[in-house]
């Protein structure tokens, strides 16, 4: 990877839209999951990387690619989780749900000196996803990466020039200490973007530079990689379509500024139609050391080509047409599934959150249960012949869901500290027909995506979202504050139980895995 120096005496990293900017694999691949010192902020630490980098390596595609990606645990450092899993977030796992990678829900951890093969396809998919570390809070320490399903036949490709693994923006919290030394509530130390950024305390390190040539228009794929904040998103003198959310393609929606919960995705648009010159990226977190933009910190730099190899000088813009959900609505099939009323679905339920720290340890309840992993993962239990919420563990975290059937969840933000809370649900794309901050419920063209914000505590909201239980198999619904479903911020929705084993025949591989996780020893 090139670097320039700036006339500040920073050294700045390029990412050029000429070449390669971030290193791309798959979809079939190797991932070695390895530990390694690294300072992607300008304070070295040991941390868990992905094929040698943090973040890892890009994940892509074509629609329709079937991904065949060997994750080999190479760790050893102790200080850290040294077994794994990996999810590929927002991918339905359509009749591999044992490939979902979700520790204790799906499958045993894959330990130290061993290797297993996620094997699976997405052929109704394309947009913009990621893959991360699902025990623990390990990928808080590093094991994150973004993934890109293409599709050739883009309904939007009109619309925009250029885009590939150089148009990719991650943004990540970043901790100086092992996730689990994290002092909770977790205030990241950095904001990384592209894998890099600046400690406040010390704002020398490298910022990511992304080149644009006068005139063209990008597709940027924004990513949250985050295991905490949220981050306001916007870039000095630009102006942001979005045409997608979370892999669901949207009607193109101008806006400023955009607002991006840890897991959630966009895709924009940017016309680079601006004077030559550098302008600031910024990405202000909710939850971090040092809010602000003082010396480059929670920031990164949109360069023009022929501008000066020097760090911006431009104004934070004010904020006059934030992205707001209730403005996104699908491209196609845009109506909720289920009636137009409240409750108008098969099986409606209600999420009450609590809280509670009496015993000194951080505790999280949905309805009155805490999700503790169980020691035999709940795919094992159901093919094991356990087929109802009575005889599956968790108890009372596990809810039975028939087949075909209407879904509707509300999950009033009350009783739940932390906020605000991003929900994900496996295995499902959902339909937003009331949305954080809003008392209006839209069944005509709600947005659909897979991680969502119930928004702050006691603001009154009450998001409601649906979907069609048409995918078999054990599919976690959490909060993706990773600290959160650490606490036992999670439930599991077991689908369509009975025929889980037919719709999804698990390799013997998937098999071995239990056995050598036993006989490691390991307590999680």
């Amino acid at each position: 990877m090139p670097y320039i120096r700036s006339r500040f005496g920073h050294a700045l990293a390029t990412f050029s839209l000429f070449g390669a900017a971030l290193g791309a694999v798959g979809p079939k691949t190797d991932l070695t999951i390895s530990n390694k010192v690294i300072a992607p902020d300008g304070v070295t630490r040991d941390a868990i990387v992905v094929d040698g980098t943090f973040p890892g390596p890009l994940l892509r595609a074509n629609k329709g690619d079937r991904f065949e990606v060997t994750v080999v645990d190479k760790l050893t450092n102790d200080s850290m989780l040294t077994y794994t899993s990996v999810h590929w977030h927002g991918l339905h796992q359509h009749t591999t749900n044992w490939a979902d990678g979700t520790g204790f829900v799906t499958q045993c951890p894959i330990t130290a000196g061993n290797s297993f093969l996620y094997d699976f396809s997405a052929p109704d998919q394309a947009g913009t996803y990621w893959y991360h570390s699902h025990v623990s809070t390990q990928y808080c320490d590093g094991l994150r990466g973004p993934l890109v399903i293409y599709d050739p036949k883009d309904p939007h490709k009109d619309l925009y020039d250029v885009d590939d693994e150089s148009t990719v923006i991650t943004l990540s919290d970043w901790y100086h200490v092992p996730s689990k030394d994290v002092i909770i509530p977790a205030m990241s130390d950095s904001t990384l973007i592209n894998g890099m950024g600046r400690w406040f305390s010390n704002p020398t390190a490298e910022l990511a530079v992304i080149n644009v040539q006068p005139g063209k228009r990008y597709r940027f794929r924004l990513v949250s990689l985050s295991c905490d904040p949220n981050y306001t998103f916007q870039i000095d003198g630009h102006t942001m379509t979005v045409i997608e959310a979370d892999g669901e393609n949207t009607e193109p929606l101008p806006v400023d500024q955009i607002q991006i919960f840890s897991a959630q995705r966009y895709s924009f648009v940017l016309e680079a139609n601006q004077t030559v010159n550098n302008y600031w990226i910024r990405a202000e977190p909710n939850n971090v050391m040092a809010h602000g933009f003082a010396n480059g910190i929670n920031s990164a730099i949109l360069r023009y080509e022929g501008a000066p190899e020097a760090e911006p000088t431009t104004a934070q813009d004010t904020s006059v047409n934030p992205l707001n959900e209730v403005n996104l609505h699908p491209l196609t099939n845009p109506a909720a599934p289920g009636l137009p009323y409240p409750g108008g679905v098969d099986y409606a339920l209600n999420l009450d959150l609590s809280y509670s720290n009496a015993t000194g340890s951080p505790t999280f309840f949905i309805n009155n249960a805490t999700f503790v992993p169980p020691s035999i993962p709940i795919l094992l239990q159901i093919l094991s012949g356990n087929r109802t919420a009575q005889s599956l563990l968790p108890s009372g975290s596990v809810y039975t869901l028939p087949r075909n059937a209407t879904i509707e969840l509300s999950i009033p933000a009350i009783n739940a500290p932390g906020d605000p809370h991003p929900f994900h649900l496996h295995g499902h794309s959902f339909s937003v027909v009331r949305s954080a901050g809003s008392d209006v419920y839209n069944y005509e063209n709600p947005v659909r995506r897979d991680t969502v914000t119930i928004g702050p505590e006691f603001s009154g909201s009450n998001t409601t979202i649906r979907f069609v239980t048409d995918n078999p198999g054990p599919w976690m619904f959490h909060c993706h504050v990773d600290f959160h479903l650490k606490e036992g911020l999670a439930i599991v929705f077991a689908e369509d139980a009975p025929d889980t084993a037919d719709a999804n025949p698990v390799p013997q591989a998937w098999n071995d895995l239990c056995p050598r996780w036993d006989a490691s020893g390991i307590q999680a």
